[in-house]
């Protein structure tokens, strides 16, 4: 059972305002609205030398320079947005692999996203890889060290655990996203998980820090640590929900921890959970993430907030050359400083592209991808 460690009546959380609302608030809940403008716009690529202005964004790839190929001992290509190099300091992205050589996708004109192929490789990386705000995308993280802590089986209820009286008081609130619980009910870990990455819930989030780790301050050092094992060099995590702002990443490191997260059946089953339905309210809720179940998508998490902007870290599934294979994507800083509402549609609608541009053109392109010589049989004269 838990039950919160601190003496006394926690207090009441600062309400962080609107602009920090995180998948929450009245904006932010607008049903997603299809025919929202895409946050990318066609038309001819700019050469990485030429002043042709850019309007429909592609990778880019580039050879490693001298420094880099002495310091890792490859000459690999590598793909990135912008107009040149990334600066020092940025995150480095993945090798492409080479079938991505032969496909045109149409990469958001903002922000950073990354996708990769589950036993393919990387499709590319766009966009300067520095650490921005990445709101509940957070929660991923959150529920990989919760599942690393706590195993269970796949439609297993897990551990059981008491709501304590500040998760039930922060179910209400309007400058955040909330799902309600009731101080002193047990509910089961499944439960609780599927509060957090369905409907976004951050006092859910804090609430499960609370149990794992006695306080969040604690789960947050566990969140780093974890970030660190996984190599996720330009990741700072400063709270379980991702309403702060100083929770930041990049495209390259989120794709680092959907791989690892989407090895564990049961986070698989939670993030791919339509809708929900909170313990004697009776009323469902549809998970924050609209492109579930379209175009072979089976999760994983939303987050948005003003400073954020949109994000999403998704993955689908296709059968590629007779091979089940994980699609692994993330959008991130899409209509920043506008409003979640606005953020939030810009990174579905962007994503939406993108997958449906994947599955379309990979297939063809592994098919035409020349395949490996055998090697000769040895002499036996």
């Amino acid at each position: 059972m838990f039950a919160d460690r601190r003496p006394g009546r926690p207090p009441s959380r600062p309400d962080p305002g609107p602009a920090a609302h995180s998948d929450s608030g009245p904006a932010s809940r607008h049903p997603f609205r299809s025919g929202f403008r895409p946050a990318f716009r066609s038309g001819l690529n700019r050469t990485f030398r030429s002043g042709l202005r850019r309007t429909f964004r592609h990778s880019v790839l580039v050879p490693l320079s001298a420094a880099t190929l002495l310091a890792t001992g490859t000459g690999a290509w590598y793909a990135y947005g912008g107009d040149g190099p990334p600066d020092p300091g940025t995150a480095t992205v993945a090798p492409v692999a080479p079938v991505a050589e032969r496909m045109n996708l149409p990469w958001p004109s903002e922000g950073q996203s990354s996708v990769e192929v589950e036993g393919i490789g990387s499709l590319g990386t766009t966009g300067k890889q520095s650490p921005v705000p990445i709101a509940s995308v957070t929660k991923v993280m959150t529920a990989y060290v919760i599942l690393r802590n706590h195993p269970m089986r796949a439609g297993a209820p897990g551990a059981r655990l008491v709501a304590d009286q500040q998760a039930a008081d922060e179910s209400y609130s309007s400058a955040e996203s909330t799902f309600p619980v009731l101080a002193g009910r047990e509910y089961t870990q499944r439960q609780l998980m599927e509060f957090m990455m369905v409907a976004s819930a951050n006092n859910v989030a804090r609430l499960l820090a609370r149990w794992d780790a006695g306080s969040q301050e604690a789960f947050v050092e566990k969140m780093n640590r974890t970030a660190a094992g996984l190599g996720m060099t330009h990741t700072t995590y400063t709270g379980a929900s991702g309403i702060e702002t100083s929770t930041k990443s990049t495209a390259a490191d989120q794709l680092k921890l959907a791989r690892a997260a989407m090895k564990d059946p049961a986070f698989r089953q939670i993030v791919a959970t339509p809708t929900i339905t909170a313990p004697g309210v009776g009323v469902p809720t549809r998970n924050t993430n609209k492109l579930l179940g379209r175009d072979g998508v089976i999760g994983l998490k939303t987050g948005s907030s003003t400073p954020a902007g949109g994000n999403l870290l998704w993955a689908t599934t296709q059968e590629i050359a007779g091979t089940p294979r994980l699609i692994l994507g993330v959008v991130l800083h899409q209509r920043a400083d506008t409003n979640p509402a606005t953020g939030s549609a810009a990174a579905h609608e962007a994503s939406r592209t993108l997958i449906s541009a994947v599955r379309d053109v990979l297939p063809p392109a592994v098919a035409q991808a020349p395949r490996p010589r055998k090697p000769p049989h040895p002499s036996t004269g």
